[in-house]
């Protein structure tokens, strides 16, 4: 709904032109901005006709040949993130595995199996922590302090992407673990009632880190190409989408994944044109409306 509270400010005067929608995410150069999400136990919550393993391979080979990435989910069985890296492997490293926050050993096992397929990064979802099935472990998981996720990120041998911050105190302890990303993210709003939307705090997070270096991603009910601009508006360098692409798959696989980044992208560079920006560099702040 916050995203919809945002209007966007139409302003056609300016040079005619194509559009460059086109993003550098870590060196693997993306048609548009836009990634898909980690999601896991696709056949609890959804239905069985896929399960983890197989949603992966599609959800990773779509991407890759519609000319994004996606990052892909964890879970308690070990065969997931063995399926995953042998997707990403398959496509050129092209995806993020999501790693949650299990204790440090088994977080180390599954580093070393996702770091083989040579994906461009590797994320910590760790606004996971409140997940009932990761603190029931033996040993626990959950939350990490900033000494744990310099270890983690030691670990990953790549960029690390640390999924889940929601305030500029967060960003900043990000930052100090030696991030190379963040995804503004509230794990879907499912983890803990009344947190602000994703939109409401990512113009100050992205403040807080301008001249960082440190890439600034968004998710959290980002649904069409206009909400990509507005997000990019506030600060974002990029989003993640994760529900759409759960019935992209299921509806219609590789063909329905394809089918809807071209559908975001369309409606990306269509907004980009109507407010007067040809590059992602040139949406600004006052192309928003708050």
């Amino acid at each position: 709904q916050k995203w919809q509270e945002l209007c966007v400010n139409m302003d056609t005067i300016c040079e005619n032109g194509d559009v460059d929608t086109s993003y550098d995410f870590f060196g693997h150069k993306l048609a548009i901005p836009v990634m898909a999400g980690p999601v896991g136990a696709v056949t609890l919550h959804y239905s069985d006709k896929h399960d983890d393993l197989s949603y992966n391979n599609v959800l990773v080979e779509g991407c890759a040949n519609a000319g994004i990435i996606a990052f892909t989910g964890d879970g308690t069985n070990p065969a997931v993130m063995e399926a995953t890296a042998e997707a990403l492997r398959a496509n050129g490293g092209c995806g993020v595995p999501t790693v949650k926050p299990w204790n440090l050993e088994t977080v180390r096992q599954k580093m070393d199996l996702v770091k083989a397929a040579d994906p461009c990064a590797i994320a910590m979802d760790i606004d996971a922590a409140g997940l009932p099935f990761l603190k029931g472990l033996n040993p626990p998981a959950g939350s990490k302090t900033v000494d744990q996720l310099k270890e983690i990120a030691a670990m990953a041998g790549k960029p690390f992407i640390l999924k889940g911050i929601m305030t500029v105190k967060g960003a900043e302890k990000a930052l100090e673990a030696g991030a190379a990303g963040i995804v503004v993210s509230n794990h879907g709003g499912r983890v803990l009632d009344q947190c602000p939307a994703t939109a409401e705090v990512l113009p100050e997070i992205a403040e807080a880190l301008k001249g960082s270096g440190v890439k600034i991603l968004v998710d959290g009910g980002i649904r069409s190409g206009v909400d990509v601009f507005k997000a990019l508006a506030l600060g974002a360098d990029a989003v993640l989408i994760c529900r759409p692409f759960v019935t992209a798959v299921y509806g219609g696989g590789e063909e329905g994944v394809k089918c809807y980044i071209d559908k975001i992208a369309a409606e990306l560079a269509d907004t980009m044109q109507m407010c007067g920006a040809h590059s992602l560099a040139e949406i600004t702040r006052d192309m928003v409306r708050i």
